[in-house]
């Protein structure tokens, strides 16, 4: 909003009253919107853009205590100004108490029309800064960003977090949706309950259903025992279902029906047993094309759709590489034992303009390849030598044990002033050994 004018929605059904408050607003320098009733107006609000609403009390279709109600459902939406008859407190005061900002009645003065509407959008924009602020510092814990996309959603982050709703994370792989769904977890209501992630992708449908739901003991070949599944192991808490759009089928409709009916029946078990579990589910495809193609049920669909947080590419979002870049180098350093590192100005740029098909995710083990060969405290070698083989995998678990074990001798030199005698002593090795450990890793 500091780059453009507030926008105004005025919701009344009778035009003359529209179009007298449309003056009113633009000269007030505001831009104005109109819709004749509730219905309307929503369409207005969810094509976004709208930083308060004006809305009439009596109108067909849906009346202003409907839109109210309608608003409170919808998060991240703006706030209200209830225009009532007059002598119609009691109204008013109901407005409020379901979320009303402020009210003024018909007829209307001009002036106090402007009074009302400046107040409601000052203390619109510092509701919003306040939630935004809270927002970045739930999200932040969890995630590096700067951008006005993530900004954006770390605000319906924390307006969700404690509402008790089914969350769908959208995104491409490696956008960071695990974290936003931990950051969730963070600010909920169970956050001290118990949190458990299943990755849809990972078992057969056999296995999945006795992996989701519990089975009993001989229920199949290998049950040798019974187990209680993930949906009672996070009861109480929140279930994270990672690729939810590569269920089958007819897991889909056993998940279905826990949902509905909130109880699980285990494989080979005969009694249901009730369950509560706050679900967030995550995917990198568009699940209503899924639905359209037939392989996902769209009954499932729309109770996954409750609130959907789509997470935008790194290539949407380019002013965060460097600050996630910097912040990577910081924590492999440490991981690694290196000392204090920096990428070079050089360095970063070639990270700023570089295109991220792999999202976060491949900037991380691009950066931790940085970090692991570094030669020195400042970073300037090409970040791309290897990139095909980045992009794929992160470093294989040798190359990170190499990476440590030279961070280690690279602090028992740093530590000792370069006396080979007293770092060989301080890593429990004869120098020999040290000499050849400086030779592998090139801290000759």
């Amino acid at each position: 909003m500091a780059d453009r004018k507030p926008t105004v929605l005025v919701v009344d059904d009778e035009e003359p009253v529209r179009y007298t408050l449309r003056a009113i607003l633009e000269e007030e320098d505001l831009d104005v919107a109109l819709a004749a009733d509730g219905r309307e107006g929503l369409k207005r609000i969810d094509a976004g853009g709208v930083d308060l609403v004006l809305t009439d009390l009596r109108m067909p279709e849906m009346d202003g205590m409907a839109l109210l109600e309608a608003l409170a459902e919808r998060p991240g939406a703006p706030p209200a100004i209830m225009v009532t008859a007059h002598g119609s407190e009691r109204m008013a005061v109901e407005a409020m108490k379901r979320g009303a900002l402020d009210y003024f009645a018909k007829p209307f003065d001009a002036d106090e029309v402007a009074r009302v509407v400046r107040r409601s959008l000052r203390a619109a924009t510092l509701g919003r800064e306040n939630v935004r602020l809270r927002a970045e510092l739930a999200l932040g814990r969890s995630m590096v960003f700067v951008s006005d996309a993530m900004g954006r959603v770390a605000e319906l982050v924390e307006r969700i977090a404690a509402r008790d709703v089914t969350v769908l994370v959208t995104g491409e792989s490696g956008t960071g949706k695990e974290l936003v769904a931990r950051a969730i977890v963070r600010a909920s209501k169970r956050a001290e309950k118990p949190y458990v992630r299943f990755n849809c992708a990972a078992l057969s449908r056999e296995l999945a259903e006795a992996e989701l739901f519990g089975h009993t003991r001989g229920a199949f070949t290998g049950a040798v025992r019974e187990r209680p599944g993930l949906f009672r192991e996070a009861n109480g808490g929140t279930l994270l279902l990672d690729e939810v759009g590569e269920l089958d089928l007819a897991t889909q409709a056993a998940l279905l029906r826990v949902l509905q009916e909130r109880e699980v029946r285990p494989v080979g078990g005969e009694r249901p047993v009730p369950v509560d579990v706050r679900l967030i589910a995550a995917t990198h495809r568009d699940l209503a094309a899924e639905v359209r193609a037939g392989r996902l049920r769209e009954d499932l669909y729309y109770r996954l759709h409750v609130v959907e947080i789509h997470l935008p590419s790194l290539a949407e979002r380019p002013e965060d590489i460097v600050p996630l870049a910097e912040h990577f180098a910081a924590r492999f350093a440490d991981r690694f034992g290196t000392g204090e590192v920096t990428l070079s100005a050089r360095v970063l740029e070639r990270l700023r303009r570089a295109s991220w098909p792999g999202n976060v995710r491949e900037l991380e083990h691009v950066v931790e390849r940085l970090v692991a060969l570094a030669s020195g405290p400042v970073i300037d070698e090409d970040p791309f030598t290897d990139r095909a083989e980045t992009a794929e995998a992160p470093m294989s678990l040798k190359d990170r044990v190499g990476a440590f074990e030279r961070g280690l001798v690279a602090e028992a030199l740093q530590a000792s002033n370069g006396n080979q005698s007293e770092a060989a002593r301080r890593l429990g090795v004869s120098r020999v050994t040290l000499l050849d450990k400086m030779k592998k890793y090139g801290l000759r």
